[in-house]
C-alpha cells in the first residue's frame, strides 16, 4: 500500500471514529412520578422542557399517589415524585427515599364534589348524598388516592360516613371517580377541581370546607435512588418556571409562589 494511501485511509478512519463517537452520546433520562390528575398539565409541560433540553428524554408515570409511593418504595424507576397529598411524601421522607433539600410545595388545589351534568337529584352539598334518591357515590380508595382520603374527612366531619358507607364506590384513581360521574354510573363523585374542570359532562355542585382545601398542596421532591440527580434538579427547576407556571394555572392549579 503507497505510504500516503496509509496516511490518508488512517486520518479518515480518526475522522469517522471522532464523529460518531459524538454521535454516540447518551441522552439523560428524567423519570417522573405523577399523580393520575396531572396528566395533561404534566404531559404539555414535559413537551416544553423537551423543546428546551432535547437531549433529555423525560418518562412519566401517571397513577394514585400510594401507588406511586408503592412503587417507589419498592425500587420502581424515578428520579422525581409531585404528589396530590402531603401525607405520601412523608411517608417517603421517614423512609430516606427523597433527598430531603429538594422538596418543594408546588402547586394547590380544591376538592369539589361532582354530579352528572344532567342529575335531577337535586344534590348541592355533601349532607344531600344521604337522601333516598342517592343510591352511589364514587371517592377514590382512601388507602392510596388523596382525594378518596379527604373525601373520607369531609363525611366524617359532617358525620354522615356511617350513612354513606354501604353506598360508596371506590376508585383506583381520581380520573376514575370522573368517569363513573360522566358516564352515570354513580349519582355523585368527589374529585379535585382541576380534574372536573376537564369533562363538559359533570356539574361542581359544592366546595369542600376551608380546612380540607387547605390541606391540598403538591410537594415534588428528588427521588434519593434516582439515576440522574443532576438531570433531575434541571428538570425539577423548570417546574418552578414561568413557562410551566402558566400550564399549570391553564388547567386550573394554583401555583405556590405566584
Amino acid at each position: 500500500m503507497d505510504s500516503r494511501y496509509a496516511v490518508y485511509l488512517s486520518i479518515f478512519l480518526l475522522l469517522i471514529v471522532f464523529l460518531c463517537s459524538g454521535c454516540s452520546t447518551s441522552a439523560a433520562t428524567v423519570n417522573v412520578s405523577a399523580g393520575a390528575g396531572l396528566t395533561e398539565a404534566m404531559s404539555e409541560i414535559n413537551l416544553l422542557y423537551k423543546y428546551q433540553q432535547p437531549d433529555v428524554a423525560v418518562v412519566a408515570n401517571f397513577a394514585a399517589a400510594g401507588t406511586l409511593q408503592q412503587q417507589i418504595e419498592n425500587g420502581a424507576p424515578a428520579d422525581v415524585f409531585i404528589s396530590p397529598s402531603s401525607k405520601h411524601m412523608d411517608m417517603l421522607q421517614a423512609k430516606h427515599l427523597i433527598i430531603e433539600n429538594t422538596r418543594r410545595d408546588l402547586l394547590f388545589n380544591k376538592v369539589v364534589l361532582i354530579v352528572p351534568g344532567d342529575s335531577t337529584l337535586g344534590i348541592s352539598g355533601f349532607k344531600d348524598l344521604t337522601g333516598d334518591m342517592v343510591k352511589k357515590v364514587a371517592i377514590g380508595d382512601p388507602e392510596s388516592v388523596p382525594v378518596g382520603m379527604y373525601a373520607q374527612e369531609i363525611f366524617m366531619e359532617y358525620g354522615i360516613m356511617d350513612a354513606l358507607k354501604s353506598r360508596l364506590v371506590l376508585a383506583g384513581t381520581v380520573r376514575q371517580v370522573l368517569q363513573y360521574v360522566e358516564s352515570s354510573n354513580v349519582d355523585a363523585g368527589v374529585v379535585f377541581m382541576t380534574d372536573a374542570k376537564t369533562s363538559p359532562d359533570v356539574r361542581i355542585v359544592a366546595n369542600a370546607p376551608d380546612f380540607i382545601n387547605s390541606k391540598v398542596v403538591y410537594p415534588v421532591a428528588i427521588i434519593d435512588t434516582g439515576k440522574d440527580r443532576t438531570a433531575a434538579a434541571d428538570y425539577q427547576e423548570f417546574l418552578f418556571s414561568s413557562q410551566a407556571g402558566s400550564v399549570f394555572e391553564k388547567y386550573g392549579f394554583g401555583v405556590i409562589g405566584r
